[in-house]
């Protein structure tokens, strides 16, 4: 596991996704997703930011029940694979299993961004950002990509990640998160709705 890693003026902000749309040991999809918060601030710095909880129809459609949404942006000194392992130390403790990709899920954890990071490489990034929806269904990556390479086209990160980090800009497509946001499709955005 990597330890922490400081890094300039007291750490980066990561920004994290959440996601729960089944019961967990801690309650409800919605108690997950509060718990969860909690448990990211506290794993990996404090200085948190929540954003609204928010009910959204799983992705792909038919894959489960609604999501419940959420994101937060926390100042940490952790590098990004420090993060992933915390994340996933979470995830586990809610009870999450990986056995389909895109399934119903007792808590997601996605690391979004950390700082002006990209990792490995831009070159990585694209190719994975470009990576076709079927593609996307059999496929993972084998190494940590952030940004997260889906981020600019799912509303149920961007109506949230709005809230709390506005004005912070993709490193590789030049763009805020608000200007993602306002890309979207108007009614997959109204979608998401906050609970």
């Amino acid at each position: 596991m990597s330890q922490p890693r400081p890094t300039a003026q007291g750490g980066e902000f990561a920004l994290i996704a959440l996601g729960s749309n089944a019961a967990t040991i801690w309650g409800t999809a919605q108690e997950a997703v509060l718990k969860g918060m909690i448990k990211c601030g506290l794993a990996l710095g404090g200085d948190i930011v929540e954003s609204e909880l928010y009910a959204t129809p799983a992705f792909p459609a038919g894959a489960g029940p609604d999501f419940v949404n959420a994101a937060i942006r926390v100042r940490t000194d952790m590098d990004a694979d420090a993060i992933m392992a915390a994340l996933h130390k979470i995830e586990a403790e809610a009870g999450r299993t990986r056995s389909v990709r895109w399934g119903q899920r007792t808590l997601d954890l996605d690391l979004i961004g950390l700082g002006g990071q990209i990792l490995p490489d831009v070159q990585t990034h694209q190719a994975w950002r470009d990576l076709p929806l079927a593609q996307q269904l059999n496929s993972t990556p084998d190494q940590l990509i952030v940004p997260h390479p889906r981020l600019q086209d799912r509303s149920f990160v961007l109506v949230p990640l709005a809230e709390v980090a506005p004005d912070w800009v993709h490193p590789v497509l030049g763009l805020t998160v608000t200007q993602m946001r306002d890309a979207r499709p108007a009614v997959e955005c109204a979608s998401v709705l906050p609970i």
